[in-house]
């Protein structure tokens, strides 16, 4: 299966911010089990990358990424603790370099034309719009879709369960991103029912 096809196949990719191993391992257990085939956890905390071993053993058929790469030593980093594939809030000729050098399915954020044409130029068609509906949405998917025929879109930040559908529908998205369905209120009283239940809710709502 290609990059391409991944994403296109997760539709909603659920981004967690880890609060440690088990929390995270159950999250992601919870997520599988409604039929979500990738997650995103975040380098925001110092539990990310043993999170990232701990769900990557407990369920390898889940692809798990990487999320807030900003730097090569989180790239390498991330990999060496097992992340399928890496995502950046934004685009450097350093993480363009060590990831095709690792040769890892690398979706770096863009926010502006000029961030897709750097992309572009270095063979990557797939991005990862940042933050989504802060720099204009569905709106500006739509207004890109003229200038980058062929690029394709996963939109992170700010989408909820009420808005996630405007961007799936657009047919330069492959899929998108949210942590709705995993906020940290739900993973810290350990409601892993309705976190299943959200994410089923989400992928129905997503075909």
């Amino acid at each position: 299966m290609s990059f391409q096809q991944l994403l296109a196949a997760a539709r909603v990719i659920p981004v967690i911010t880890p609060l440690d191993e088990e929390s995270t391992r159950r999250t992601s257990a919870a997520l599988a089990a409604a039929g979500m085939t990738a997650v995103e956890i975040t380098l925001r905390t110092p539990a990310a990358l043993d999170s990232i071993s701990a769900v990557k053993d407990a369920l390898p058929a889940l692809q798990v990424a990487a999320g807030t790469v900003t730097n090569a030593r989180d790239l390498e980093r991330a990999l060496d603790a097992g992340a399928d594939f890496c995502v950046s809030p934004g685009i450097s000729e350093e993480l363009l370099a060590v990831s095709s050098a690792r040769e890892v399915d690398f979706l770096p954020g863009v926010a502006t034309a000029s961030e897709i044409m750097l992309g572009l130029s270095q063979g990557l068609h797939i991005f990862k719009l940042f933050p989504a509906t802060a720099v204009g949405g569905p709106t500006l998917l739509e207004s890109l879709a003229g200038p980058f025929p062929d690029a394709r879109f996963c939109p992170t930040g700010g989408l909820t369960a009420d808005n996630f559908r405007d961007y799936l529908a657009l047919p330069n998205v492959l899929c998108c991103g949210g942590s709705w369905m995993v906020e940290s209120s739900l993973v810290e009283s350990g409601d892993w029912g309705r976190i299943e239940s959200l994410a089923r809710e989400a992928i129905g709502a997503g075909d």
